[in-house]
């Protein structure tokens, strides 16, 4: 079972406005992707900037998953990034994301790829659950929330989609 949500996955507090702006602090700002031995954080970077230019990732309830596919993985590798005030990000419904989260992910790897993105969304179209990140205290704190809940739900779809 891969982990999901690892020490180094969160970035807390978010300093950027602008969403370009915020997914370069995340990815750069997040050991989970600067301690990967094989990513070249720069490009990964710029392939998800040009994937966001495409059309925006932001789904609406303050949330985006800005995602990129890349042979230097492995493994799906995710990072959140918190903002307090918001980042502006073209969003469906026009609000400020608060939560941003970065999926890395090997292009073999579509179907992996795709309930990764359906479980990130389904988790958090939770109010409650949105609400309990954004109050966490710690980095530590929404990183072991976010890692109990995906990857219960990920197990979950895993054993609906066996059966």
């Amino acid at each position: 079972m891969v982990a999901y949500f690892d020490p180094g996955s969160v970035i807390w507090d978010l300093r950027s406005t602008d969403k370009y702006d915020a997914i370069r602090e995340v990815i750069r700002g997040a050991p989970i992707f600067t301690s990967h031995p094989q990513l070249d954080v720069e490009r990964f970077t710029q392939i998800v900037i040009d994937r966001e230019r495409l059309q925006s990732t932001g789904f609406g309830h303050g949330v985006a998953v800005a995602h990129g596919r890349t042979d230097q993985v492995d493994q799906p590798t995710i990072a959140l990034g918190i903002s307090r005030d918001g980042i502006e990000f073209d969003s469906v419904d026009g609000e400020p994301v608060h939560l941003l989260f970065i999926v890395a992910n090997h292009p073999d790897h579509q179907m992996n790829y795709l309930t990764i993105l359906s479980t990130l969304v389904a988790m958090v179209r939770d109010e409650l659950f949105r609400r309990e990140i954004l109050t966490c205290r710690e980095a530590s704190d929404a990183q072991q929330r976010l890692c109990s809940v995906f990857t219960r739900m990920i197990e979950a779809r895993s054993l609906r989609n066996a059966g």
